[in-house]
């Protein structure tokens, strides 16, 4: 019996966990994403949840805050939103891009076309482009060790 209950208890997790990665509303958040003409590799592995509206405003839950290596790194809060639109991220969130040894937060994402090779992080200050090439995959993102004073956060340590 208790093998019994330990099968169904196996299966209702499995179950919902799959649900929970792809969103149960629009698909999963890389099958968003080319659906709205972006790069798969925009978000790194690990996507534990995703929701979409119908206003194309997302969210993408990750298991921890992480860095990925592309040119430069980049880094993903556990939480990232924003608003997605054929070939544009407006409203983003929950992601900060390296620069100089600097970190800046990504405000959009934008593909001008295919056919430039170019997709842009508009960080504020600075517009980053990047192949798009970098992006076919989504890459594998390593646990960020100092995420508050990466995302702009001063703290005093005594």
């Amino acid at each position: 019996m208790s093998l019994l209950l330990s099968f169904c208890f196996f299966f209702l997790f499995f179950g919902a966990a799959v649900t929970a990665a792809s969103g149960g509303d629009g698909g999963s958040a890389y099958e968003v994403l080319r659906s709205h003409g972006l790069p798969i590799g925009l978000l790194p592995k690990g996507v534990r949840e995703f929701h979409v509206d119908g206003e194309g405003r997302f969210e993408a839950r990750l298991y921890a805050p992480c860095t990925a290596k592309f040119e430069s790194e980049v880094r993903y809060d556990a939480s990232i939103v924003g608003t997605i639109s054929p070939g544009q991220i407006a409203g983003l969130s929950g992601v900060a891009a390296q620069d100089l040894f600097l970190w800046f937060p990504v405000r959009a994402i934008r593909l001008d076309d295919q056919a430039s090779g170019i997709i842009h992080f508009d960080v504020g200050v600075v517009d980053k482009r990047f192949t798009l090439s970098l992006f076919e995959f989504p890459p594998d993102c390593a646990p960020a060790l100092v995420a508050e004073s990466q995302s702009g956060e001063l703290h005093n340590r005594l």
